[in-house]
């Protein structure tokens, strides 16, 4: 979109789980592994639980706060190819993200299979949504307002970062979507 410009912010609308992105990978680390076998996070009864989680829709809740403001820019679903490949395709050439890890605390889920395949955070990060679903952009001045109307719609919401003015198509993903921090 023409209207994103560096300084925006970055909200960040929380998965449910590993969604449908980077089951190949998951197949390969629980290979061996019973899928009734418990969950090693604790938080359901067996590991099929914890790695089926129902992928979120945010279409309702993201069409009831449009209905009420104007101030969202655009969103990213965030997908196959993770934060490195979603990101940057709404941005316009000269700009890029500043996203800052440590804004939101990554589902054990995802830390579990980060420490079973010893998957290092960028590949963690291309891979998986790593608890980030969706990002809606917004300017600086309403982000405050919407991360309250996506709250109200049953969001848990979080800002993540920020709109920079580094080059994004020219340049490789690594250099178009900065981190900041780690999980």
């Amino acid at each position: 979109r023409k209207d994103i410009e560096a300084g925006d912010v970055v909200l960040g609308l929380a998965s449910d789980g590993i969604h449908a992105n980077g089951f190949s990978l998951v197949r390969r680390l629980v290979e061996g592994i019973a899928w009734d076998a418990p969950d090693p996070t604790g938080k359901y009864p067996t590991l099929a639980d914890a790695l089926l989680v129902p992928t979120r829709i945010y279409v309702k809740p993201l069409l009831q706060v449009l209905q009420q403001t104007q101030a969202i820019k655009g969103f990213v679903h965030i997908t196959g190819g993770g934060f490195q490949e979603n990101l940057p395709r709404i941005l316009s050439k000269n700009l890029g993200y500043n996203i800052n890890l440590d804004a939101w605390e990554t589902p054990d889920i995802f830390k579990w299979l980060q420490g079973k395949g010893d998957i290092e955070r960028d590949e963690m990060l291309r891979t998986f949504n790593c608890g980030i679903g969706m990002v809606a952009i917004v300017a600086a001045t309403h982000a405050d307002d919407v991360a309250a109307l996506l709250t109200t719609q049953g969001e848990r919401v979080f800002t993540i970062g920020h709109i920079t003015d580094t080059p994004s198509s020219s340049s490789p993903p690594s250099q178009v979507v900065q981190f900041e921090g780690d999980f």
